[in-house]
């Protein structure tokens, strides 16, 4: 089957660490753009993070800039993201989306990817 699945989420305090991960499963992530968006209640899903599997450009919201690191490994074809310095206002469903030919940055503007994983929950306690 060709999916993206995610894993990795938790509950953690305010202040922790989760790395979540985006497998690709029945394709590969080459020449995608890989990003993570997150939807929390009663909020729009928003863009986190992307990276361009094929070089090393990525792009990330203002609100996680410094706390979030996004990467790859292409071998394992699969995306991670790093998040330090957790706050409650990082409580959300965390979404791994992928799509072909994207710079990152036109992939955190977008919602119409062409492939999304059914999402890890992140509750950051306080």
């Amino acid at each position: 089957e060709v999916q993206v699945v995610e894993s990795g989420g938790g509950l953690v305090q305010a202040g922790g660490s989760l790395r979540l991960s985006c497998a690709a499963s029945g394709f590969s992530f080459e020449d995608y753009a890989v990003s993570w968006f997150r939807q929390a209640p009663g909020k729009e899903r928003e863009g986190v993070s992307s990276i361009a599997t094929s070089h090393r450009s990525v792009a990330y919201v203002d609100s996680v800039k410094g706390r979030f690191t996004i990467s790859k490994d292409n071998a394992e074809n699969t995306v991670y993201m790093q998040m330090d310095s957790l706050k409650p206002e990082d409580t959300a469903v965390y979404y791994c989306a992928a799509d072909y030919g994207l710079t990152p940055t036109q992939a955190l503007g977008a919602l119409n990817h062409s492939f999304w994983g059914r999402g890890t929950q992140v509750t950051v306690s306080s």
